[in-house]
């Protein structure tokens, strides 16, 4: 449902027009001029979604501007929620943006109804900012296998900023998995991916015994670039593809009904309003000591069995 009564719009920025040497249109002042929209095209959109006001009317595009006039820009329609219900652990919260933590399984978005966008309303307070978001945005994805912290904006203006820090690589990003094989040590790995530089960083955590992989490894991994899927392939490539994972581990030795043993465990990024940098932690799910526990007692019972004989 969209509205054009001004007076019952959700005003996300505003602007004073300021002495322009020659007669500009509307669409050509607003270039660069506004913080929630960088783009010409999305002032284009913005005009034509009626979320431009000019001195309290509906702009249009060929609309002149004048020394002194008000310009608002409003929320593009009035938004109707859908709660979906699951726990869901806020790991931070403030006016501006959260870092929640998104359970494996569970997509962060998308045209379907269980999603992690559609669970953040009733887990999030609304932001009592002048550019609030009638409801909370996810700023990055998460591939819907992986568990661990999503960073979500609360106003316009925070969106954009996170964005940008995503878009420039400035937001840095902390993996743990269980990998198949004895990989020790650290490294780099800088394989493309369709096409695209992709680089990540490796640190071992761990090497231990495992009755059917012969040895499996707790790794730390900090992506520089993006890429879709960009840690299960460089791991797969290198040998040693990630415990669980269907598509690029090796076929007939991937474990099944377990999910993917990958978890975002860190990340930092600087506050889009104080400048603070945020730097959050937490523990890999249960799920990974759990498993290593009981590779180490199924070596031990196969050892146990050798000595009998």
């Amino acid at each position: 449902m969209k509205t054009t009564d001004f007076n019952h719009r959700v005003q996300i920025e505003k602007l004073i027009v300021e002495d322009h040497p020659t007669k500009v249109r509307i669409y050509d002042y607003l270039v660069g001029k506004l913080t929630t929209i960088s783009s010409r095209k999305g002032i284009k959109k913005a005009l034509s979604r009626n979320q431009v006001y000019l001195n309290g009317d509906l702009a249009k595009s060929g609309d002149f501007v004048r020394q002194g006039d008000a310009i608002v820009i409003c929320e593009n329609e009035i938004v109707q929620h859908k709660d979906f219900d699951i726990e869901l652990n806020v790991v931070y919260e403030d006016d501006e943006l959260a870092v929640v933590e998104k359970p494996s399984g569970i997509p962060v978005s998308g045209n379907t109804f269980k999603t992690l966008q559609n669970a953040l309303p009733q887990h999030l307070k609304l932001s009592q900012a002048f550019d609030y978001l009638p409801a909370p945005l996810p700023v990055h994805r998460l591939d819907l296998l992986t568990h661990g912290l999503v960073v979500v904006a609360k106003t316009h203006s925070t969106r954009i900023n996170l964005g940008k820090q995503f878009e420039k690589r400035e937001v840095s990003k902390k993996y743990h998995a269980i990998v198949q094989g004895r990989l020790q040590g650290k490294g780099s790995l800088n394989t493309s991916i369709e096409g695209k530089q992709a680089k990540t960083y490796f640190h071992s955590l761990g090497v231990y015994p495992s009755v059917k992989n012969k040895w499996i490894s707790l790794i730390e991994l900090s992506p520089v670039s993006g890429r879709k899927h960009q840690l299960r392939i460089h791991l797969s490539r290198l040998g040693f593809p990630i415990i669980g994972d269907q598509r690029y581990g090796e076929k007939g030795n991937t474990l099944k009904h377990k999910g993917l043993f990958l978890a975002a465990v860190g990340i930092q990024f600087q506050h889009p309003k104080s400048g603070e940098i945020i730097d959050l932690n937490i523990p890999a799910p249960n799920k990974f000591q759990r498993f290593l526990e009981r590779e180490e007692k199924w070596v031990q019972r196969i050892l146990e069995r050798k000595k009998e004989v």
